[in-house]
């Protein structure tokens, strides 16, 4: 997998090598749109949004989704939190060396 390919001080630099960060294109008082940098793998990126939308009807993240939903973000907007969220869980049991445990997620 992509972490194999280097070694992240932490888990926004592998969000970041996957291309799930937010690009900010701000300017005085122009406030411009924000959008997934996509520098990373695009494969692993179509993986974690197939992930995401599993995910998101499993009782688990069923609610960290839903909260989004309800703040009034569009369903590709919560998909892509969560599967950052994913993300940043696949890091942190990768870097510890630890199981998946989802009583200990939220």
């Amino acid at each position: 997998m992509a972490f194999l390919r280097g070694d992240f001080t932490n888990s926004d630099a592998f969000v970041a090598f996957l291309g799930l960060d937010v690009r900010v294109r701000d300017s005085g008082k122009l406030t411009g749109k924000r959008k997934l940098t996509k520098q990373g793998d695009t494969e692993v990126r179509r993986l974690l949004h197939c992930a995401a939308m599993s995910a998101s009807r499993h009782p688990v993240w069923r609610a960290f989704y839903q909260r989004y939903r309800d703040r009034g973000l569009h369903t590709t907007q919560a998909l892509v939190i969560l599967a950052r969220k994913i993300a940043r869980t696949a890091f942190a049991l990768m870097k510890q060396q630890q199981e998946y445990c989802p009583a200990k997620l939220f």
